[in-house]
């Protein structure tokens, strides 16, 4: 109609050869990019992309001035460009070791920020004081998940407020596999991450008894702290589940005393150590929660804490832009290492790194694993890659670490939280239900409807990016805070839903013979 306002569209760098649309644009309809409005072609959905200019087919396509995909065919300016004329394709990178890379200017101690955490004796610092029932198998899975229950609804943690709960860590693997070799390599680095975790007070560890995973295999030579009770037997050994469940009740009852004994402290940022992982991404992850949350692990580095980003099929295309970054060429080639790695798992698997967005990321108006990479990478912030580390592996490095997960966000959660996070920032754009205890996880919605439709489960709207209300840099100072908080105890929407548990998922590598 004459005289109606262009639509609003969301262009990151002038380059760029798409737009996002803020709203829905109906066929016709006028859009304004910043050069002067000009008509859409088609309806374009919220969060979807818009050809700025006339592509050939073959050229490559840009967002956030990188490469996202190239036009499958003539795209006239106007046109939606999605999954039928944007085409994933190889394309060179140029890998140019640590010319980005800088000494970090970190604040002073007294400068530092601070939360109120579970200083252990080992020198780490938890943000939740837990008990767990780890199995070593998938065999004593049903027996864990039925002391937990009996724990948690007796009401006998009801007299002891400074224990959080009882979290039973159980998994699908543990045995019909090689009793060497990488696949129980990577199960007991998981199982040996969550026993020396700064987050737990005590332990039943679970077995059958005749698994390939044994008991004493998985704990020899573990620095278990020396304040926390371990109590370690097998189903076959105790004389059945009816005898186990009892027994592992019976235990845990008696080290609660011990561990409700825990008090918090205040204690320096630098000691925090903070996952990050998205999921169910759209368009809007890579606007607005992703480079928040990336701002806010910035501002953690700068305080002298870690902040990880996993994911390794989600960097994918982005990884020359992150050995710029690398302190060294030995820290960037580890990352290519890890690269390789995944192109041969992924060719062995007939499948292509292509494959990893979902269905709900295309919907959300994602289109390529380049575009989606792009968006993902930035929950890394702007610091200085400090280092490369396998999955579950512990991290030692303050700075910004890259750890080799995959994209599954339960499997590289799991992996985060055994490299020693001791918080997790999730985010999403279409509305993933997640919590990982027995870490708290502050799940960052990235548009503001998502945020008002699933309110019981967000905790963070970083909608206001794209709704002009808010900067990047004011949501990053939001969102450390909100960690810093959360880490002195204030409960997350997935903690009071008690996400977590089935959230326990270690990677299997290998054969099930």
């Amino acid at each position: 109609m004459p005289g109606t306002q262009p639509s609003r569209l969301i262009r990151l760098q002038p380059i760029d050869d798409v737009a996002i649309a803020a709203t829905d644009i109906a066929v016709g309809g006028q859009v304004d990019a910043g050069d002067g409005p000009f008509t859409a072609r088609n309806d374009i959905g919220r969060g979807h992309k818009i050809a700025l200019r006339d592509l050939r087919p073959g050229v490559p396509v840009l967002r956030y001035g990188q490469v996202i995909g190239f036009a499958g065919r003539d795209i006239a300016a106007g046109e939606h460009v999605h999954l039928h004329n944007l085409e994933y394709r190889e394309f060179q990178r140029d890998y140019e070791f640590a010319v980005d890379a800088r000494i970090e200017e970190l604040l002073d101690e007294s400068e530092r920020a601070s939360f109120d955490g579970y200083l252990r004796s080992d020198g780490k610092v938890g943000t939740r004081n837990y008990l767990g029932v780890l199995t070593s198998v998938n065999c004593s899975a049903t027996a864990a998940k039925q002391i937990a229950a009996r724990m948690r609804y007796s009401g006998v943690l009801d007299d002891y407020e400074h224990v959080d709960g009882v979290v039973a860590l159980t998994h699908g693997t543990g045995c019909g596999l090689a009793p060497d070799g990488e696949g129980i390599d990577v199960l007991r680095r998981v199982m040996r991450g969550y026993l020396t975790h700064p987050n737990f007070a005590g332990f039943v560890v679970l077995g059958l008894g005749c698994e390939d995973n044994q008991i004493a295999a998985l704990t020899k030579d573990v620095p278990i702290r020396a304040d926390v009770p371990v109590f370690a037997s097998t189903i076959q050994e105790i004389g059945g589940t009816k005898k186990t469940v009892a027994a592992g009740v019976a235990r845990l009852t008696e080290m609660l005393p011990v561990a409700d004994q825990a008090r918090r402290t205040r204690v320096s940022a630098s000691t925090l150590i903070l996952g990050t992982n998205c999921g169910g991404s759209d368009s809007y992850s890579g606007l607005t929660a992703n480079p928040a949350l990336g701002n806010a692990v910035d501002r953690l580095v700068r305080n002298g804490g870690t902040g990880i980003v996993g994911e390794t099929p989600e960097i994918y295309g982005t990884e020359h832009m992150l050995v710029r970054r690398a302190a060294s060429e030995k820290v960037g080639r580890k990352l290519l290492e890890r690269i390789d790695w995944w192109r041969d798992y992924t060719a062995k698997n007939g499948g292509s790194m292509d494959n990893n967005p979902s269905p709900g990321n295309k919907a959300g108006g994602l289109t390529t694993i380049l575009e989606k990479s792009l968006g993902a990478v930035a929950k890394g912030g702007t610091t200085t890659l400090a280092d490369v580390v396998e999955y579950a592996e512990p991290v030692t490095s303050p700075g910004f670490v890259f750890m080799d997960t995959p994209g599954y966000d339960p499997v590289s959660v799991t992996g985060i939280v055994a490299g020693g996070a001791n918080m997790v920032c999730f985010t999403t754009g279409r509305g993933s239900a997640f919590g990982c205890a027995p870490v708290p996880s502050l799940k960052l919605a990235t548009n503001t409807p998502l945020y008002e439709h699933m309110s019981d489960d967000m905790d963070i709207n970083a909608g206001g990016i794209a709704d002009g209300t808010t900067t990047v840099e004011e949501l990053g100072e939001q969102i450390f805070q909100r960690v810093l908080a959360v880490a002195s105890g204030e409960p997350t929407k997935s903690e009071a839903m008690e996400y977590g548990e089935e959230e326990f998922v270690p990677w299997h590598i290998g054969t099930v013979m």
